[in-house]
């Protein structure tokens, strides 16, 4: 089976690595397509796009859209899209005209909470200067050694119930599936088992995001164990869901998995890429 790796991050969002520097890293561990899945942004793709065409590596054109439902922030993954598209393109700007305004908050709470500077200091790990995230802050934190690395920063401090988190309402699922149809793409579900939906909600939330045109469920990714593995397996059948698998990889030291380096997808179910 060809090695498929279909989210990951550049420096065009969150990620360590310039686009074309991602595509030779993928490369290099045997990637046979991949996706560039940036968050609410595509900035990053032309240049990966040629250098993939350049080592004879198929490229997918993705994105990452954040989304807020029934309070979480929940990410959705758009692939084989069109990234001229005027809608796509317009939705995205919306919602990182967001981030910069929630992040000014974020920089605010950690300097009530003792930490000064973390605003620059985030921006200081910004490639583009149109998206900045909590990636950003938790290298600042890190770098100044409150915290003993990016993991820690998040756990201490940049999630809900810390001084660093700022709840932010991003796109509707509605809107997000829009853009990601205007586009002409597929729509998965990212790292399902990151989200604290309890089960009742996580069905919920499927049977709305098939509803609306999602496709896909990533199931194989790097922040699900082996036991989620099955488990999200199991309701990609239930729910007639399309199999992706992704690493969500955003540069060495960081990431628990390297480019590629995945599990693959259980042999019955139907891959996203089954007709591509």
């Amino acid at each position: 089976m060809p090695n498929y790796d279909l989210h990951c991050h550049s420096t065009a969002s969150d990620g360590l690595l310039a686009p074309a520097e991602l595509v030779r890293r993928a490369a290099g561990n045997g990637v046979d397509i991949l996706a560039l899945t940036d968050h609410d942004e595509i900035c990053g793709l032309a240049e990966a796009r040629a250098q993939a065409q350049a080592l004879g590596l198929r490229f997918i054109d993705g994105v990452e859209v954040s989304i807020t439902w029934g309070g979480t922030t929940i990410h959705v993954v758009g692939l084989n899209l069109d990234p001229d598209d005027q809608q796509l393109q317009h939705g995205l700007h919306a919602i990182r005209q967001g981030r910069a305004e929630r992040a000014k908050k974020m920089a605010e709470d950690l300097a009530r909470a003792g930490i000064p500077g973390s605003l620059e200091g985030a921006y200081a790990y910004v490639e583009n200067p149109n998206l900045i995230g909590r990636t950003h802050f938790a290298r600042f934190l890190a770098e100044k050694r409150y915290v003993s690395d990016v993991k820690s920063a998040f756990q201490q401090y940049l999630v809900s119930g810390k001084p660093g988190y700022v709840p932010h309402q991003w796109a509707t699922l509605e809107e997000a599936l829009g853009y990601i149809k205007a586009g002409g793409g597929i729509a998965v579900l990212a790292h399902p088992g990151r989200y604290k939906l309890t089960r009742a909600e996580m069905r919920k939330f499927l049977g709305e995001f098939k509803d609306g045109g999602g496709a896909g469920i990533e199931v194989i990714t790097s922040s699900h164990t082996p036991e989620q593995f099955l488990e999200y397996a199991i309701l990609a059948r239930e729910f007639g869901f399309l199999a992706s698998r992704g690493s969500d990889f955003h540069g060495p030291g960081e990431s628990r998995v390297d480019l590629g380096k995945l599990p693959d997808l259980a042999a019955d179910l139907k891959p996203i890429w089954h007709d591509w």
